[in-house]
């Protein structure tokens, strides 16, 4: 039999003490995790020590995206799991996982993973939030795109294959914290946007809020999760609102520089 595929869980994380030693100790059975902090300043770092981590340091913040790539470059097993500190992997997914180790490795093949997404106190099974797949684990010859925020493995015509058991996401925990996190989505959003050369009109601005509203809500039949489906879909209309806007805002403000101001 050939021997075991090793496995490096990935990391990045920035003042995630609270949520981090639950995170770690449902992933203690790889062989390898590496943690990049990005400037923590409540004891992170030494959490993820205690726990056995590989801990590096990036006090610069170049987007999600990148921020993965730098913190895979740090792992040195052949098989990666990137996570996030409000993850957790659950034992049914650790089975699912250590099934695939112990073969032989395929051939341009990825895996993705159901995570199952927490909203004010419920579990969600629909909204287009379960199961919300994500390719996470992967051979180390694939990385992430640069992409700011909404970056993504780049599986360059893998397979991908879809893994039983969840990957617990406690997305909304706090509800201010969680409106803040898609504030700032909203704005590495429109800026990505605005340097690639995108515009946006008024009209686009209501058409995408009603339809996210709606593809919330109907589509993908939040109304099934009953309240939480319902606020999930003014929410998801919200920062669809928020990320137009912001792109909208930025396309006005620099051709209104460009012709001199007022």
């Amino acid at each position: 039999m050939p021997s075991r595929q090793l496995l490096s869980v990935v990391l990045i994380a920035k003042d995630a003490a609270e949520l981090l030693p639950e995170c770690l100790e449902s992933v203690n059975w790889a062989d390898e995790i590496v943690l990049l902090d990005s400037g923590s300043s409540d004891g992170t770092p030494q959490i993820a020590a205690r726990h056995g981590a590989k801990v590096f340091h990036s006090r610069e913040w170049h987007g999600y995206g990148k921020q993965r790539q730098l913190a895979q470059s740090y792992a040195t097993h052949p098989m990666i799991l990137m996570i996030d500190s409000d993850e957790r992997v659950t034992p049914q997914l650790r089975a699912a996982i250590e099934s695939v180790l112990q073969q032989p490795a395929a051939p341009a093949t990825v895996y993705s993973l159901g995570r199952r997404n927490l909203f004010l106190g419920r579990f969600m099974r629909h909204s287009g939030w379960y199961p919300d797949r994500v390719t996470r684990l992967y051979p180390r010859e694939y990385g992430y795109n640069d992409h700011q925020v909404h970056e993504s493995l780049e599986a360059r015509g893998a397979q991908v294959v879809a893994l039983k058991g969840d990957l617990l996401h406690l997305t909304c925990r706090d509800f201010s914290a969680f409106q803040w996190k898609q504030f700032a989505y909203a704005e590495a959003w429109a800026k990505q946007r605005h340097h690639q050369g995108k515009k946006c009109g008024l009209f686009s601005i209501f058409a995408h809020t009603l339809g996210a509203f709606l593809k919330t809500l109907v589509l993908r039949a939040g109304f099934l999760d009953g309240k939480q489906g319902w606020l999930l879909a003014v929410v998801n209309a919200q920062y669809t609102f928020n990320k137009y806007t912001a792109l909208w805002a930025l396309n006005h403000s620099s051709h209104a520089s460009g012709k001199g101001g007022l």
